[in-house]
């Protein structure tokens, strides 16, 4: 008997009730897709995922990814791991477990099932860049011992793994390289930067600028990132990865205050403080691969983006 909906696969998410995950639940659900959220909520909320719950196609699991799941699914997106500084560097050797075994535990099962699985990598396998814009083929400039590396270096171990697990098992993999991403559904306390400067402004209190503010990052917006998964995962087997996924877009960190000051209108100041450890001075993804590999790049501008941002934030108050 032929299936009712031949293009529907049941896809796992790991880290599915946090910012990107949800997002990205969101547009599976809305395909048709059944969707088995797993997250342990160290730092996802319920909240986030919500209005599907009532949904036939969606589950939820808590569990911890640094243990075995055994589910039976299409298709794996393994987001599960702490992502901001403050939440990362809170418990680091948990953060470095979740990095590598979680994917370990993940392309496990995806290799007794033979399923394509992709990987959430990050922009910080680069660390503190030595070349500007950052293309897929530099190796970065890490601290293999500093207050970020379980974050950095547990980025770049799951990286290994996954490539060690499809040249010698065959997984089918992708690896995206995220750059910074901001929108609706961020925590509030998450540490980033575009989270701060609106809860600051929206609270009537001084935006925090580590440094003297000229230091650069690219702002992708998650709706516009999703769509890169997407295209990734539906991508040829030949691509792998890594493959950045930004937006080009360079501004600094005074420039963004300023832009969330005047699109919140608050009337906060701007204060400095010294620069963390092993902070990047530039953050600038070349995303050419994306564009000729996936036809992807962003379409929303930063002043777009925020404004949804800022009306999210508004509405937890």
């Amino acid at each position: 008997m032929p299936r009712l909906y031949e293009s529907r696969k049941r896809i796992l998410v790991t880290g599915g009730a946090g910012f990107l995950g949800s997002h990205l639940i969101d547009r599976l659900i809305g395909q048709g897709h059944e969707v088995i959220c797993v997250d342990n909520f160290f730092t996802g909320t319920k909240r986030n995922v919500e209005h599907h719950h009532a949904n036939p196609r969606f589950e939820v699991i808590r569990h911890d990814v640094c243990f075995p799941l055994k589910v039976e699914v299409d298709e794996i997106y393994n987001l599960a791991c702490p992502a901001s500084p403050p939440h990362y560097q809170h418990n680091p050797v948990y953060t470095i477990k979740t990095s590598f075994l979680g994917a370990m535990n993940m392309l496990g099962l995806a290799k007794r099932l033979k399923c394509r699985i992709f990987q959430a990598s990050t922009s910080e396998v680069y660390g503190d860049p030595s070349i500007h814009p950052q293309v897929e083929s530099y190796w970065g400039n890490v601290n293999p011992i500093g207050t970020r590396s379980c974050y950095d270096e547990g980025k770049r171990s799951a990286e290994t793994l996954f490539f060690d697990y499809h040249r010698q098992h065959g997984v089918d993999i992708k690896v995206a390289r995220i750059f910074n991403t901001y929108g609706p559904r961020m925590h509030p306390r998450d540490g980033r930067v575009v989270s701060n400067f609106i809860t600051q402004a929206l609270a009537g209190e001084d935006l925090t600028i580590y440094g003297d503010g000229s230091q650069t990052r690219s702002f992708c917006y998650a709706d516009d990132l999703v769509e890169g998964f997407l295209r990734l995962m539906a991508s040829d087997t030949a691509v792998t990865g890594p493959i950045n996924l930004g937006n080009p877009g360079e501004f600094t960190m005074l420039e963004l205050a300023e832009q969330v000051l005047r699109l919140t209108g608050s009337s906060s100041k701007i204060t400095h403080k010294p620069l963390p450890a092993d902070d990047p001075k530039q953050r600038q993804p070349d995303i050419t691969q994306a564009r000729v590999k996936l036809g992807w790049e962003p379409k929303v501008d930063l002043s777009e983006g925020l404004k949804s941002t800022i009306a999210y934030f508004r509405n937890l108050a």
